[in-house]
C-alpha cells in the first residue's frame, strides 16, 4: 500500500483505487477498506486455491504486507508508523503498529482467517522478488507515485571477529539490506527552482521529501502545471488571461503529462487535446504547444537524471560502479585500460530491480534514466549492469517472504 492505489496479489493482481476521502479520514476507515477489498479478492479464488492450513476447522491464509510509509520496524511482522506520506493526511495512526491495525481490520471481517506473516517496505519487496529469480539483483528501486530504494550492503569485510575472538566468514545470505528512504533526501546541490520551493511550501508536508517532490509521479504533472501557469501569467502563453483551470493544483496528472510528452505528431494534436480536456483551453497555436511539449521534456529529463545519479551513488557505495577514487583530492577517475588494478578488479554482474509506474509506463523517462546511468558509470561497469523491470515485484517479494515466515513452514532442523 502506498500512493493512491493498493494492490492485493495472487498469480495476478488487482489495482484498487483508494477513495480520496480515505486519504484524509481515519486509520480504521482506511484499513477496513483494505481488508474488505482483500476479502473480495479472496472470494474470486478458484478451487486450486482452496487448499490451505486449517485451525479449528477454518482455513488460514497468510499474507505479506508491503508499505511505503516510513516505519520503525522492530521485527519481521511489527512496524510502528512514523509518518503518513504519499498524499495521506490521516488524523491518527502515527505511533501505532501498522500490522496490528490491518490485522484488527481483517479480524472484523467475518468468515475468513488471515494472518499478516511479514511486513516489508515496497523497495525491499521489489528486491526480494527480483532476487528470488536472479541472484545478481543487488538493488531495488521504486519509481512511481513515490520513490525509494534499498540495496544489499556487500561492501563489508569478508570475515568478522566474534566475541570469543574467533574469525568467521560472513555468508552472503546474512548481509544486511539497507532501506534508504531516499525520497526524504535533501541537499543544497539539488537543482531546486522557485517552482519546487512553491510546491513544497503549499504541500501537506512542507520541508519533507524534497527529492521525491522532484522525481515522483505524484508531482511531475503538478510541476509542469506550475511552470505553464507562471508562463501564462508573465508571458501570456495562452492569451491575455490565465485559464481558470490552469490555476487548479494537481489537475494535471503525470499520466496526461506523459501523453503530451509522447506526442510526435507534426501538429502536436495530443498536446492540443490534453490542454482542452484538462485545462479547458479551447484553442492554441502550434508554437504554444511546442513550448508545452518542451516543458514536459525538461521536467522529465531532470527527474530521470536525478534518479540515475542516485542509482549510481548506490552502485558506488557497494563497489559496483567501476571507478576508482585516487589522488589527494579523492576525485573520481576512470581506471586506465592498462592499469594493473583494472586487471585485479573483477566487476560482478549487477542487476537493479525496478518497479513503479514511471519506469514501467513512462517511456521517455525510462530512456533518459537509463542513458544517464550508463553515462555516469565506467565502461566496464556499464557492461556488467542490467536494469530490469520487476513488475509488481514488491507484491511478489512480499508473498515469498510471507512463505518464508509462515507458521506452517516445514522445519528442516
Amino acid at each position: 500500500m502506498g500512493g493512491p492505489n493498493a494492490r492485493v496479489i495472487k498469480q495476478e493482481y488487482e489495482v484498487v483505487a483508494i477513495p480520496r476521502a480515505l486519504l484524509l479520514g481515519t486509520s480504521e476507515e482506511l484499513f477496513d477498506f483494505i481488508a474488505q477489498r482483500l476479502i473480495s479478492f479472496i472470494k474470486l479464488e478458484g478451487p486450486e486455491f482452496q487448499r490451505g492450513h486449517n485451525w479449528n476447522g477454518h482455513q488460514i491464509r497468510e499474507l505479506g504486507l508491503t508499505i511505503s510509509f516510513p516505519i520503525c520496524q522492530t521485527s519481521h511482522n511489527t512496524g510502528i508508523l512514523i509518518k503518513w506520506t504519499e498524499g495521506f493526511k490521516i488524523a491518527d495512526g502515527v505511533g501505532k503498529d501498522v500490522v496490528a491495525m490491518l490485522q484488527s481490520a481483517m479480524d472484523r471481517q467475518k468468515g475468513f482467517q488471515i494472518r499478516v506473516a511479514v511486513l516489508i517496505n515496497d523497495t525491499v519487496g521489489t528486491m526480494a522478488g527480483g532476487h528470488y529469480w536472479n541472484d545478481d539483483v543487488m538493488v531495488g528501486v521504486i519509481l512511481g507515485t513515490n520513490t525509494n530504494a534499498c540495496y544489499v550492503e556487500c561492501n563489508l569485510p569478508e570475515d568478522i571477529q566474534t566475541k570469543s575472538g574467533k574469525m568467521v566468514n560472513i555468508p552472503f545470505y546474512t548481509l544486511p539490506v539497507i532501506y534508504m528512504e531516499w525520497g526524504r533526501f535533501w541537499s543544497s546541490h539539488l537543482p531546486r527552482t522557485y517552482i519546487d520551493e512553491q510546491l513544497d511550501n503549499e504541500s501537506v508536508n512542507p520541508g519533507d521529501r524534497g527529492f521525491e517532490k522532484m522525481t515522483g509521479a505524484m508531482y511531475l504533472g503538478e510541476i509542469v502545471r506550475r511552470v505553464l501557469a507562471r508562463m501564462a501569467q508573465e508571458a501570456n502563453l495562452f492569451g491575455d488571461s490565465v485559464p481558470t483551470k490552469l490555476k487548479q493544483p494537481f489537475i494535471l496528472l503525470t499520466l496526461e503529462m506523459s501523453k503530451m510528452h509522447a506526442d510526435e505528431s507534426p501538429d502536436l494534436r495530443i498536446v492540443d487535446k490534453v490542454l482542452k480536456d484538462v485545462f479547458d483551453i479551447k484553442r492554441t497555436e502550434l508554437s504554444e504547444r511546442r513550448i508545452v511539449h518542451s516543458v514536459c521534456d525538461t521536467v522529465t529529463m531532470r527527474a530521470a537524471r536525478l534518479a540515475a545519479a542516485f542509482i549510481v551513488g548506490i552502485l558506488k557505495k557497494i563497489g559496483r560502479d567501476g571507478w576508482d577514487a585516487t589522488g589527494v583530492s579523492s576525485r573520481l577517475m576512470a581506471l586506465p585500460r592498462d592499469s594493473e588494478h583494472r586487471a585485479r578488479l573483477e566487476l560482478k554482474r549487477t542487476v537493479v530491480a525496478m518497479d513503479g509506474i514511471l519506469y514501467e509506463h513512462y517511456h521517455r523517462f525510462r530512456i533518459y534514466m537509463q542513458a544517464a546511468v550508463y553515462e555516469l558509470l565506467s565502461e566496464a561497469a556499464a557492461r556488467k549492469l542490467v536494469i530490469e523491470l520487476s513488475k509488481d515485484g514488491s507484491g511478489t517479494g512480499a508473498s515469498i517472504l510471507a512463505a518464508c515466515h509462515s507458521e506452517f513452514a516445514p522445519s528442516y532442523s
